[in-house]
Formats: structure tokens, sequence, C-alpha cells
């Protein structure tokens, strides 16, 4: 069985892997978790840092400047401090009041919700002009608050992808978007449903070290399992 399904094509792979995480972690509705700007600067803060710091981060951050308005106006090294859980808090700090003064300047309420009517380039392009933004920030925003067909690459997500064999051992995690991407429909609860999921397979059963791959119910689509588990190479 673990044979016949190394012969799938990426885009047949893909698919059996959205479908079995589905019934494993269960369909999600893809309503927004936070609102846009929150989702943006809790995405910037993420980078390299852990979803309980993140969080911890962005909290003290809004505790001591309650608005977008006071985040900008606060001395430089007071906003690194609060900042402090996440990891280059000082960088952080400097990259997201550059990104509020930009945003303010078209947008004064800061409100995102023009990204609605832009197309995915263009929606892109606009968020990734902001210091600190990156593709998969963007893409983030783009899929979870308007429901845009992209689908966000993380470090759970191109592990994954590399292991079972959906892109190759060298692709990077920016040309993965593209290439994951264009495996799948563009049918943004979809790209949703798994990329969460992904996301959760990641962090509890294909993680980084030590893969759990005796109960992985990807185990006969996965090349790593075939060609590296199965065979006792990194036991």
């Amino acid at each position: 069985m673990a044979e016949a399904n190394q012969q799938l094509s990426p885009s047949e792979k893909i698919w059996q892997v959205h479908i079995r995480l589905n019934e494993v972690f269960g369909h999600l509705s893809g309503h927004p978790r936070r609102e846009p700007m929150r989702e943006l600067i809790s995405t910037m803060l993420s980078h390299r840092t852990t979803h309980a710091n993140e969080e911890k981060a962005y909290f003290q951050m809004l505790e001591k400047f309650p608005t977008w308005e006071a985040v900008l106006a606060a001395p430089i090294e007071e906003l690194a401090n609060v900042l402090a859980p996440a990891e280059f808090p000082g960088a952080k700090a400097v990259n997201i009041q550059k990104a509020l003064r930009l945003i303010q300047a078209e947008h004064p309420d800061f409100n995102l919700d023009f990204l609605h009517n832009l197309d995915v380039p263009e929606a892109l392009q606009w968020l990734m002009s902001l210091p600190g933004v990156g593709l998969k920030t963007a893409t983030l925003v783009l899929l979870f608050n308007f429901h845009k067909p992209v689908f966000p690459v993380d470090t759970h997500v191109h592990r994954i992808s590399q292991r079972v064999g959906l892109i190759g051992a060298k692709v990077t995690h920016d040309k993965a978007h593209q290439l994951l991407l264009d495996l799948l429909p563009k049918d943004a609860l979809v790209l949703y449903n798994l990329h969460r999921h992904l996301l959760k397979h990641g962090q509890k059963i294909c993680t980084w070290r030590a893969p759990k791959c005796e109960v992985c119910v990807l185990q006969n689509l996965c090349n790593y399992y075939a060609e590296v588990r199965l065979k006792g190479i990194d036991q």
C-alpha cells in the first residue's frame, strides 16, 4: 500500500492530504480568527516566536499603548520593551511603527477592508510594501481575513510538503507558496482548511524532531516514511 501511494501525482497526493487531515481535525468554517490589523501585526510578531509569546507581546503592547495611534507615537525603546516576549523586539518595534505610519498615510482609520476590492497580485504588492511584511504574512492576512485564493507556507506547511513529496527538498518557502497553490483548487475554504490542518499536524505529529510516523494518517502517502523511516535510516 505504501509503495502504491508513492506513485500518486503531487496534485493527487495533496488532495488526499486535504481529505485525511479534514477527517482528523474537522472541517473549519473559515471565519476570521482576528480582525485584519491584529492579524497583520500579530503575524509580524510571530516570526521565530512561539504562539504564546506572540500573544503575550501583542497584549502587552496594547495594554500600554491601547490604540494604533498610541503604538505609532510610542518611544521606540518603550515599544521594544513591551514586545520583549517576541524574538527581535527592537527590529519588530521599528517595523511595526514604520508599517503603521504607511498605513495611516493612506487609511487614517487603520481599516484594511479596502483589500477586499484588490486582486491578489495588487493586494500582495501593497502588503509586502510594508516593512517587516513578507509573503507568509501577506498571504495569511489575505486568506484568513479576505478569503483570497492564496496559500500561506509556514515552517510546518513547508516541512510536511517536503516530507510527503509535494515539493522538492530544495524548494524555498517563498517558491513553495505558488507551487503548492498550483496543485490546489482556487477555493479559499479548501486553502484555509489545508493550511490550518497542516499547521496542526506539524505541531502534533509531523514535528521537526522525532516525527510520530507510527500514528500519522499520511504515512502511506509519505516519501519520508517510505525512504527514511521504513529503512531505519534515522532511527
